[in-house]
């Protein structure tokens, strides 16, 4: 008898949206089989199936002898964390000067008061952690101001892009001020905040363009 792929691909869905919405979060253990063909009302075949291809995609993990767990939420981020383990550090700014120039241009366009004033704020919170040396919060302020200017862009799948990133920039944000790659400081984004409060998309596209090409030593590429 053939199989029924509609049946199993709506299966699937129901179970990555628990998972996506977070009912089920990572470290869970999902139920069980037969409560699992109860809740989705269809049989044990499919249900093994719908739940098999959740773990190729890299959201579920079997234990052996304890169940099945959720290990993810996006198959975007499985397959991102894969490319990135191997990338080079320029590897990485190319891609970041290739999302955080067009999410600076955006948010120059379409940022509200509450979000120019957000992007302000963290901004003087990378001063205050540069000034005070701590690299933990060098760090996190760096990515912080960046993650804020993704989501002033508005662009849902610029900032999903950006978020299953977010460990490979990390990386790379604490490899430059390790690396004395970041030579401007405390005020390096001051440009980069200005134009984009003040509504500039081409000041503030370029002022990330210079910014992250500079970490290539390639700042007229």
């Amino acid at each position: 008898m053939a199989r029924r792929p509609g049946l199993i691909d709506s299966a699937v869905e129901a179970l990555r949206a628990r998972i996506v919405s977070g009912e089920w979060p990572v470290g869970a253990r999902i139920p069980t089989e037969p409560s699992l063909v109860e809740m989705l009302g269809v049989g044990r075949n499919t249900v093994r199936e719908a739940v098999q291809s959740l773990v190729h995609s890299g959201l579920l993990e079997r234990r052996q002898g304890s169940g099945t767990y959720v290990v993810g939420t996006s198959e975007l981020a499985v397959t991102m964390s894969r490319e990135v383990a191997s990338a080079s550090q320029p590897d990485v700014v190319e891609v970041r000067r290739a999302l955080e120039v067009e999410a600076a241009r955006l948010a120059a366009c379409r940022c509200t008061p509450g979000e120019a004033a957000a992007i302000t704020k963290a901004r003087d919170d990378r001063e205050d952690a540069y000034d005070s040396g701590d690299l933990e919060r060098m760090v996190a302020t760096d990515l912080a101001l960046h993650r804020t200017i993704v989501r002033a862009s508005g662009n849902p799948l610029l900032i999903e892009l950006y978020d299953n990133l977010i460990d490979a920039i990390s990386a790379n944000i604490r490899f430059n001020f390790v690396t004395a790659a970041e030579t401007h400081g405390g005020h390096a984004h001051d440009g980069l905040v200005a134009a984009i409060v003040s509504h500039d998309p081409g000041a503030a596209g370029q002022e990330t363009a210079d910014y992250l090409s500079a970490l290539l030593d390639e700042p007229d590429c």
